[in-house]
């Protein structure tokens, strides 16, 4: 008989222990499947990302020329030092920042920012921490790659302008997106991140997308340190399309140097193509370096010259060629005559205006510098005669201005290729507030201020040359531009392949039909004798005059900026003058704005001359325009009505225009009542000035011409 022994109750307890076994198996059964299964994928992707990285390659950025081939822009090779956005809380960065200040001599605050933006992007991903990594950064990573394993160096293409404050303005300067941008749907859409590379004003802004590149990668097996064990593959980055742009690089630096050497080392210079809109020379002063922007901000002392600029009183970073605003004084008597003509309000054959040494209104008198007579409108614009455009202006009254600023389009923005660019500001944006103050009505006085281009009327200079150029190519308002051309760049990989990155063509500017001014031909000739008269017979500057191998026709005009009397230091008058030349079949158009330097003659118009002068020396040694010359020597066929006895004989007669192969904000108070307008520059003195005659040079091509 057997006998059992229950007096353990072990049937109990194996009993027990087999469930648990079971139910232990099982339990871990179905973890193992929830990991290998659901969940399978996933930590396979992890294992893979810890022992395989896509580390990305940045593409070059597309250099930029100018029309000449010398070379503006260009990306070199630097070394970066990197952050690796190492998974999760093995290693804080936040806790090494004082370590990596203090070796890579890096700001504190920058890297804080850069930390806490890297923790927001996806794990194994990397973020600058330090541009243009010296020898010693280096040795100082490398040294401790076992104590900082999430710190690499990388070699990356850094942004380079060679000519440092050099049309800086014009080329503006490249910069991490911020997050503020990353927000913006027009970012998004393009599949931007954080740490990306953009440009951040000018061309390198507004051409962005032709000068970005497409980025490469290198996928490589890493150990359990984050350290490259080897390659696996590579696929290279398509760099970006080189732009070569209209600036004549020559001209460009002879106008910094005009404005280097001004009275205030404060204003604009802009020259342009009239036949075809394309810009020359855009100079605004003061400038800055753009390679501090690129170089300079993650370090202390960058980050101070930076913080510099923006609080420099003297606006360093304001582009005051497309962003000042300012009064024209005597240039606006340009537009305003033709205006005049189109209106029907004074004829080719009657323009005749009394001056009366000024005009009153109600208890206002308003003077002119001179007392003109009755003269026409050729001697008017020669003399700068403020009477004659006071009463120009009453005849055109509120509504034909504003025709005016329609017709040559100081109501938009000329639609030149560079971002943040300012609309003028006119009798058409003020007339609400000005009748709103005046119980609905808009007061004569304030249009007799308008007519001298004083009060309510604030241009930008790239508006105002648009305008005036207009003039020596019958009308034609050409869209000024940069874009001469982008060039081709080749497909990367093989079509068909999942990394295949197509070619990117070649293209040039293609402009629009540009709009027209309706002038009639007698019309047109008539305003441009006059700007003729105002450099070679006698007017307000005869400073700029050439001989006969290189005739010029402008505008000069002193515009007021505060009441007669206040008018010194930065309140002291703007300087102004514009104009083109050979006269009467233009190649190149210059405009200078020298901010409260005082009289146009004095200051702007030498300062347009200087940028004449490389211009005649550059491309038209040797060059004569005889049919113009021989005109301006031969006698006027009958005396001008009203003129003075000074007044010589007639301009050359026009000559076809050649058509082209290819397609701050100044606050102002309203001038005193005893005066206006361009204040001495029909004076007897300086009547009496002689033109300064170069010497007589020899001809190589006009830019029009180097396409």
């Amino acid at each position: 008989m057997k006998v059992q022994d229950f007096s353990q109750n072990l049937p109990f307890r194996i009993s027990t222990i087999q469930i648990v076994a079971f139910v232990a198996l099982a339990v871990l059964g179905i973890r193992l499947y929830h990991l290998q299964i659901n969940k399978g994928e996933i930590y396979k992707e992890k294992a893979e990302n810890q022992r395989i990285r896509m580390i990305p390659i940045p593409a070059p950025r597309g250099a930029i020329f100018d029309r000449n081939g010398n070379l503006l822009v260009d990306s070199r090779p630097t070394y970066n030092v990197t952050l690796t956005h190492e998974p999760g809380e093995t290693i804080n960065p936040l806790d090494r920042v004082d370590d990596y200040a203090k070796g890579l001599g890096v700001d504190r605050e920058f890297l804080v920012e850069r930390i806490n933006l890297l923790k927001k992007r996806p794990d194994y991903e990397t973020l600058v921490l330090k541009e243009n990594a010296t020898l010693q950064d280096i040795t100082w990573v490398e040294t401790r790659t076992l104590e900082y394993p999430e710190l690499r160096i990388e070699l990356q293409p850094q942004r380079f302008y060679p000519h440092g404050e050099s049309l800086a303005h014009v080329l503006g300067y490249v910069g991490e997106i911020s997050p503020a941008q990353l927000e913006k749907p027009e970012y998004k859409a393009r599949g931007f991140r954080p740490g990306d590379i953009i440009g951040k004003g000018g061309l390198e802004q507004y051409y962005d997308q032709f000068l970005r590149g497409t980025p490469g990668y290198r996928k490589v097996i890493v150990d359990s340190r984050g350290r490259v064990q080897s390659e696996i593959e590579r696929v290279p980055p398509q760099a970006g399309q080189d732009m070569v742009a209209t600036i004549d690089l020559d001209l460009q630096r002879a106008a910094e140097e005009q404005l280097a050497n001004s009275a205030t080392k404060r204003g604009a210079i802009i020259a342009i193509d009239p036949r075809n809109g394309e810009v020359l020379v855009m100079a605004s002063a003061p400038s800055f370096d753009p390679n501090i922007f690129v170089r300079g901000s993650s370090t202390p002392e960058g980050r101070r010259q930076i913080a510099a600029y923006w609080q420099d009183e003297e606006r360093p970073l304001y582009n005051r060629a497309i962003q000042g605003r300012y009064h024209p004084g005597s240039t606006w008597k340009i537009p305003e005559s033709v205006a005049g003509l189109v209106e029907g309000k004074i004829t080719v054959q009657n323009s005749n205006l009394a001056c009366g040494g000024g005009i009153t209104i109600g208890n206002k008198f308003t003077r002119c510098m001179g007392n003109h007579g009755s003269p026409p409108l050729r001697y008017a614009i020669t003399k700068s005669c403020d009477g004659y455009f006071y009463r120009l202006g009453l005849k055109l009254g509120i509504d034909g201005l504003i025709r005016m600023v329609e017709m040559f389009h100081y109501d938009e923005r000329t639609g030149i290729d560079l971002p943040n660019e300012k609309v003028s500001r006119t009798p058409k944006y003020y007339r609400e507030m000005v009748e709103k103050r005046s119980r609905g009505r808009w007061p004569d006085i304030e249009t007799v201020f308008a007519s001298i281009g004083q009060v309510t009327v604030d241009v930008t200079p790239i508006s105002m040359i648009r305008a005036v150029a207009s003039i020596g190519v019958h009308g034609e308002l050409h869209v000024p531009h940069f874009l001469k051309e982008f060039r081709a760049i080749g497909a990367v990989g093989d079509e068909g392949s999942p990394n295949y990155v197509p070619e990117k063509k070649a293209f040039s500017y293609d402009e629009q039909d540009a709009p027209v001014v309706k002038m009639t031909a007698e019309q047109n000739k008539l305003v441009l004798e006059g700007m003729y008269g105002v450099v070679n017979e006698g007017g307000t500057a005869t400073n700029v005059a050439f001989d006969k191998d290189f005739l010029i026709a402008g505008k000069t005009g002193t515009a007021q900026v505060t009441e007669l009397g206040k008018d010194s230091g930065r309140l002291k008058d703007h300087s102004w003058f514009v104009g083109f030349g050979p006269a009467y079949s233009p190649e190149v158009s210059v405009i200078a704005i020298i901010e409260n330097a005082g009289f146009g003659s004095t200051h702007a118009a030498p300062a347009v001359k200087g940028v004449f002068e490389e211009y005649v020396r550059k491309y038209r040694k040797g060059v004569t325009d005889e049919p113009a010359a021989d005109a301006a020597d031969a006698k006027a066929d009958e005396a001008v009505e009203t003129a003075p006895a000074d007044d010589v004989e007639g301009p050359p007669a026009a000559k076809p225009v050649v058509r082209p192969t290819l397609k701050p904000a100044v606050e102002s108070r309203k001038p005193a009542t005893q005066g206006g307008g361009e204040k001495n520059e029909s004076s007897p003195a300086a009547e009496k000035e002689k033109a300064v005659i170069p010497p007589k040079p020899k001809v190589e091509r006009s830019p029009s011409n180097r396409r």
